[in-house]
């Protein structure tokens, strides 16, 4: 058996971190954004989810979208959602790395024995500090998204963002960043954590996912070890915390109730608490996973993508060194 050596990831420097992260982002939120449109108009509806509601599955409501607002509906609010996306990016995988490497320094006995762990802690400090910092993009793409495209509230990403500062002030694009905290550090936290240990301590080990060039002398997963990894860090994290998404999107629309009237009944709640109460009580618990059909496909084919491309760019990176 191959011995395994000190994980690729020492090699890579923050700012390369910073360029992988950014690249996929914005690869991934390209391609997967009609999932995430379909997934926020799905946790928006307070109607039950079934034959005869405004979006009763999948089908329909893709159907419904492009017949009634035209198929560019299904990159709503895109141009916010790439912001997002590379600026989450650059600055959860930089500061992961940045994390990562000075622990390994500094205390590399405690790092091995506790890697898992540290991957854990890592990618949850990483994924707040990101969020904080990219939030207000999360605002204005949901607002986006959220609006219908026959009657529209803003004539696009900049004068949203304008309207919803000069209208409701700008602590208003920070709405729902307490569910999302909540959520999110325990979310990447998982993420990162079940993706090393597949890729580091799993698929690497056999032949088959291992590369058949590698950096130096470590032991490399291949591409389709990485997107298998990926994409079931992805179900994982996402089912775990997904009570936590809905709340934060039907946080984010309030004040913003007028322009969804076509959409049916509208939540009025003034925090998570609240809202997660009314929720339960005028839908059921279940409506806390509202949308996670689109949710979970959108999870396992992002994170497959998002960390398979990462990792595709840092290694050509390191190869071309």
């Amino acid at each position: 058996m191959v011995q395994l050596l000190q994980n690729i990831d020492s090699k890579v420097s923050v700012s390369q971190s910073a360029i992988a992260g950014g690249v996929s982002g914005a690869v991934t939120r390209a391609i997967a954004q009609p999932l995430d449109v379909l997934k926020i108009r799905f946790q928006l509806q307070l109607e039950p989810i079934e034959r005869g509601s405004k979006y009763s599955s999948l089908l329909q409501a893709v159907g419904s979208i492009v017949r009634e607002e035209g198929v560019t509906a299904l990159w709503s609010g895109h141009i916010p959602a790439q912001f997002l996306s590379v600026t989450f990016g650059i600055i959860q995988f930089s500061t992961f790395e940045r994390l990562t490497q000075t622990l390994q320094q500094t205390q590399p006995e405690f790092y091995t024995v506790h890697k898992h762990w540290v991957n854990f802690c890592n990618g949850a400090v990483a994924a707040t500090v990101a969020t904080v910092l990219s939030f207000p993009f999360d605002t204005v793409r949901t607002r986006l998204i959220a609006e219908r495209k026959t009657c529209k509230a803003y004539r696009g990403f900049l004068n949203a963002f304008t309207l919803i500062v000069k209208d409701e002030g700008a602590s208003a694009l920070f709405k729902g960043i307490t569910p999302t905290i909540t959520q999110i550090a325990p979310h990447a936290g998982i993420q990162f954590a079940v993706y090393k240990v597949f890729t580091q301590n799993i698929l690497n080990r056999i032949e088959f996912f291992q590369r058949s060039r590698n950096v130096g002398q470590v032991v490399e997963s291949s591409l389709i070890a990485n997107v298998l990894a990926g994409g079931f860090a992805g179900f994982v994290a996402k089912t775990a915390i997904y009570p936590f998404d809905v709340i934060k999107k039907r946080l984010q629309i309030q004040g913003f109730q007028k322009h969804r009237k076509d959409f049916g009944r509208q939540i009025y709640c003034n925090g998570m608490m609240h809202c997660i109460k009314l929720t339960i009580v005028e839908e059921g618990f279940l409506a806390l996973y509202k949308g996670y059909g689109p949710s979970i496909l959108k999870a396992v084919f992002v994170s497959a993508l998002h960390f398979a491309v990462y990792d595709e760019i840092k290694y050509l990176i390191l190869r071309m060194q």
